[in-house]
């Protein structure tokens, strides 16, 4: 004997919808707490901050939506996130482009790290390569920027980098890869090879860069 058994159609669930969340601004990240970045202003860059003043000022205020000011009791460039500003990662760049200019970089160098986030700033001391004192010191210094700058233009557009030499102590900025390249040809002369040889290997170390992208 068959017995039919009717299939019953189960009615359908409804689904709640999927949820649409909007991407969290910056204060919202923060639990709507205000950051803050101090960068202090060295007693020989007071001046030429002063003259450069808005044009650190506007980048940092209308394209990466960042308060800026000076403190002129404590003299130090004061950084803070507002509610409209778009990365939390913003408030990092601007002091990272501030300390740069406090460094002894150009205002239009230092502003492509708002721009490019591929971009490091590396310091360190001739002494950290070789312990030099007195006029050997001086030597090797000469030997860094060589007659009129020649050295470090010539290091400088070969890696794409900047460098300032500021006394005893050298910055490089840069990306990474590029970095590593001034810094050894940097080394170099510090140690005490001569100009010619540094360029022949810096051309071979650009050429072989150049391949590699």
């Amino acid at each position: 004997m068959e017995i039919d058994n009717p299939t019953t159609e189960k009615p359908a669930i409804a689904l709640p919808e999927k949820p649409n969340f909007q991407p969290l601004k910056a204060h919202e990240i923060s639990d709507g707490q205000v950051q803050f970045r101090k960068v202090t202003v060295p007693q020989h860059r007071y001046t030429p901050l002063k003259k450069s003043w808005m044009e650190i000022y506007n980048p940092i205020y209308e394209q990466m939506k960042i308060d800026v000011r000076m403190n002129l009791k404590k003299r130090r460039v004061e950084l803070k996130t507002r509610h409209d500003t778009p990365d939390i990662s913003n408030l990092q760049k601007c002091a990272d482009f501030v300390h740069a200019f406090m460094l002894g970089f150009d205002v239009c160098d230092a502003v492509a790290l708002l721009r490019l986030d591929e971009l490091y700033v590396d310091s360190f001391e001739i002494k950290d390569v070789k312990t030099l004192r007195g006029e050997h010191l001086s030597r090797a210094i000469g030997r860094l920027s060589g007659k009129g700058g020649k050295t470090k233009f010539a290091i400088e557009n070969a890696t794409k980098t900047r460098i300032v030499i500021a006394d005893s102590k050298i910055h490089i900025l840069g990306s990474f890869s590029n970095i590593k390249v001034a810094r050894d040809s940097l080394c170099s002369l510090i140690l005490g090879s001569p100009a010619g040889k540094v360029y022949s290997k810096l051309r071979a170390v650009t050429a072989r860069l150049a391949e590699m992208f």
